[in-house]
Parts: C-alpha cells; sequence; structure tokens
C-alpha cells in the first residue's frame, strides 16, 4: 500500500506564522459578534418584531431574511434564549473567547451549578470535547431516568367529549412507550409543518391576530401536528395530502354563508360542531360539492353528484406553476391547498388565473387572519398584510458590512481580541469521559 504523501507548507514559515494569527484573530471577533447576533435575535424574538409579514416563528424569518437554514435558525433561536440564564458562558462568549459551536453544545444542557464546569471544559478542550461530554452525560442521565411501573399498562385510557362552543376536548393517558411514540409523531409532524417550507441545508443542531405580532403556542402548533397524523392514517399513504385528496370531513352550508356578502354566520359539521362563514369559505376553496336541496322543514328532497372545485387537469397545471405556498418567505410544498382568489361563490372562475397555492397556515392567513391576495398583471400573486400593506416577496437587500467594521464594532464595544483569544488550552492530552460525566451528574443533582 502506497503511503500518502506529505503536505508541505508553499509559503515561508514567518508567512505562516502570519495567516495563522489573522484567522485566528478573526474567528474571535467572529464569535464576539456571534453573541452579539443571538442577543438581538432574542430581543427580535421576544418582541414578536417577525410575526409582521405572517410568518410562523422567528426561525422563519431568519431563514426568509438572513438565508439561514430551519434547523440552524431554530438552534440559533434556542441558544439565544438559554444564554440568558447563563451569564458565565454569556461573558466568555462575548470577548470572543469560545465559538457558538461550543455555546450551542453547552446550552443544551447547561445549568446555573454546572456553568462554570462546562465553561472550564470549552476553555481548556475542543469544539468535539465540549459535544462529547455534552452527549455522554444526557446519555447517562436518560439511562438513570429508565423505571417500570407496570399499572400504567392498566391505567391507559383516551376519552374526549364536545364543549360548549362545538370544540372537541381530547385527555389521554399512555404508557411511557405509547407516550414516547405519540409525542415523537407529534413532534416529527411538527418538525415537518416547519421542515417542508424549505430544503435544510443546516448546522448541526398562533397565529397571530390581525396587526398583533403573537407567537404561535406550542400547544396550538400539537394541535395542528395531530390533525396532521390523522390526515395521513385517514388518507391511507404516507406523504404529503393535498386539498382535494385529503379524507373528507363534512361542512354542511349554504350559498348565503359562502358568499362574502352572506348573511349566514356559521356552517355545520357532521358531529355538530359549527365553523364561522370564513372558515367555510377556506374549506370550500378546495374541496368536493355535493349539492343538497332540502324542504322548508329540513326533509332531504334531492341529492346531487359530488363535484371538485379544482379538476384534477387544473391542479395539475396549478401545481407544475406554483409547487408549493406562493406566500411570501414560505418553501412549503407538501399540505397545500388551491385558494380561490375570487371565491367561487362570489362568481370567481375555477382557472389558474384565480387560483394561488398556499399552506393551510397561509390559507387560513388569508380567510380567516385579515391577509388578501390578488393576481398581478404579470401572473404573480401580490399579497398584503391586514392593514394592506403589500408583502414583498423577497426580503429587501441591506448592506452586510465587512472584516473591517466588525473589528471596529468590536473594539469600540471594548472586546479586546487578539490571535491567542480562542485558541483552547488544550495540548493534546485524552479527556476523562468517566470524570467529566460524573461531575456533571453530581452537580445536576444539586439543582434537584
Amino acid at each position: 500500500m502506497a503511503s500518502a504523501t506529505p503536505i508541505c507548507a508553499t509559503l515561508p514559515e514567518d508567512e505562516i506564522r502570519q495567516l495563522e494569527d489573522q484567522i485566528t484573530e478573526l474567528a474571535a471577533h467572529i464569535h464576539a459578534a456571534n453573541f452579539r447576533l443571538l442577543t438581538l435575535i432574542r430581543r427580535f424574538d421576544e418582541s414578536g418584531g417577525w410575526a409582521g409579514p405572517g410568518l410562523r416563528s422567528c426561525a422563519h424569518w431568519l431563514n426568509w431574511k438572513c438565508g439561514i437554514g430551519m434547523n440552524a435558525a431554530r438552534e440559533k433561536v434556542r441558544a439565544a434564549h438559554a444564554l440568558v440564564e447563563l451569564p458565565k458562558i454569556s461573558a466568555s462568549f462575548s470577548k470572543g473567547e469560545i465559538s457558538y459551536s461550543k455555546v450551542r453544545a453547552m446550552t443544551r444542557v447547561a445549568t446555573a451549578e454546572n456553568e462554570e464546569f462546562l465553561l472550564r471544559i470549552a476553555l481548556h478542550g475542543t469544539a468535539a470535547h465540549v459535544e462529547r461530554a455534552v452527549r455522554q452525560f444526557k446519555r447517562t442521565r436518560r439511562n438513570e431516568a429508565l423505571e417500570a411501573e407496570n399499572d400504567r399498562h392498566e391505567r391507559r385510557q383516551v376519552v374526549w367529549r364536545l364543549d360548549d362552543d362545538g370544540s372537541f376536548l381530547f385527555y389521554g393517558r399512555f404508557t411511557p412507550e405509547q407516550g414516547e411514540r405519540i409525542m415523537k409523531a407529534i413532534d416529527m409532524a411538527m418538525d415537518e409543518i416547519d421542515e417542508e417550507q424549505q430544503d435544510v441545508t443546516a448546522e448541526t443542531p398562533a397565529e397571530p391576530k390581525s396587526g398583533q405580532p403573537i407567537h404561535s403556542p406550542v400547544d396550538q402548533r400539537r394541535a395542528d401536528a395531530l390533525e396532521r397524523l390523522a390526515d395521513g392514517f385517514l388518507s391511507g399513504r404516507a406523504g404529503g395530502v393535498n386539498g382535494g385528496d385529503r379524507c373528507t370531513v363534512h361542512v354542511h352550508t349554504d350559498l348565503d354563508t359562502l358568499r362574502a356578502d352572506g348573511e349566514g354566520a356559521e356552517s355545520t359539521l357532521e358531529q355538530g360542531g359549527n365553523v364561522s362563514a370564513e372558515t367555510s369559505r377556506r374549506l370550500s376553496c378546495d374541496c368536493g360539492v355535493v349539492p343538497w336541496k332540502e324542504s322548508d322543514d329540513g326533509k332531504t328532497l334531492d341529492i346531487g353528484r359530488k363535484t371538485r372545485t379544482i379538476p384534477p387537469s387544473i391542479r395539475r397545471a396549478l401545481q407544475k406553476r406554483d409547487q408549493g405556498c406562493r406566500f411570501p418567505g414560505c418553501t412549503a410544498h407538501k399540505y397545500v391547498d388551491a385558494h380561490h382568489i375570487k371565491h367561487w361563490a362570489d362568481g370567481g372562475e375555477t382557472k389558474l388565473d384565480n387560483l394561488v397555492t398556499l399552506c393551510r397556515h397561509h390559507h387560513r392567513l388569508i380567510h380567516e387572519g385579515g391577509f388578501g391576495v390578488k393576481m398581478g398583471t404579470t401572473g404573480q400573486p401580490i399579497f398584503r398584510d391586514p392593514q394592506g400593506k403589500s408583502i414583498p416577496q423577497a426580503p429587501t437587500t441591506r448592506f452586510r458590512g465587512n472584516v473591517f467594521g466588525l473589528m471596529t464594532q468590536n473594539r469600540r464595544a471594548g472586546v479586546d481580541v487578539s490571535a491567542e483569544t480562542c485558541i483552547a488550552d488544550w495540548c493534546g492530552e485524552k479527556m476523562d469521559n468517566d470524570l467529566v460525566v460524573g461531575k456533571l451528574i453530581e452537580l445536576d443533582s444539586q439543582s434537584q
């Protein structure tokens, strides 16, 4: 077997050392700037500044405006909030002494009790050392937490009832295995709702009311995820379920309720619940319609044939044209509906220049959230927020700064950076994993 050819430096030794110093010094400046970036992200998220244009979360805003992959964006938001409770790690990060990779790993397990110990590992070791310590600590705690309680199996149950307002209330009790499987399925469905909106090129890892930037609470996202799981099961196949292909939900309504200027307030579901007129308009945008004629006393006189509001040929052409949700900043391509820009109940035609593809989230914003859409003269849909302001298809281009500006800003902020600032104190010795994990477990038990 031929031996590997050694790589020889092509520059003089002193020039190599200068390049090395420039790289490590600039890296430390970038670390300090990353701390400021996370601080700004946290403040932006807490203020709800991302919610204006109808986006789902701060991570989606980062994906749209900053070009950050969804997994990486969610990690940045998580780490940004975690740093608030970790002043020692924050201080070291702000001075450029530790990298974002180390911070990201530490914030997964850091507490007030173990923060200082984790920081010592980060300052003396590499990012790989920190990742390994965190990973093994989490695995050990998980193994210690395993318990078996046989009566859980006998106490498993699911019950539901219809509330006074027509909402369904579910209560469940599951064994640990069942609960883990169910929560994993819900978490995966939640992740899919987010990740389907873009192709993830990441690093490792409720809807706002009209005019109000409010976060979508996690319990609402879980409800949406559970509905998606039901859709997937009832459709009898894996993968995306588009409008017109999903399982049947019967909505009993009339044209007076479906028209924009109609007087009907609500429609009735098959199980007795009610939905608003605007929700009825959204559901009927892309559905099967069965004409049903009744007498004044409620007796059925005639039932017509079921037809689809979007014929298959037009749906194929629409899918080929739009290739997913057309709302600015959204890249969802599964679980999408065809939206009638002018509703068919108001005389709108079912043709391509009156149709646009929307994901469930943005379809609801258009109908119930006060947002609007019309087809422009160039064939591009134009979206407007509840205040009537046009939403740009692409983020506004801004000046992104430069290396020298970054260094100047750090110095003005009092960040003293040199070529040695971010270099770990590791000298090649092997880390004692058992010692590290044992100490982390000891510190963790002090907080319980």
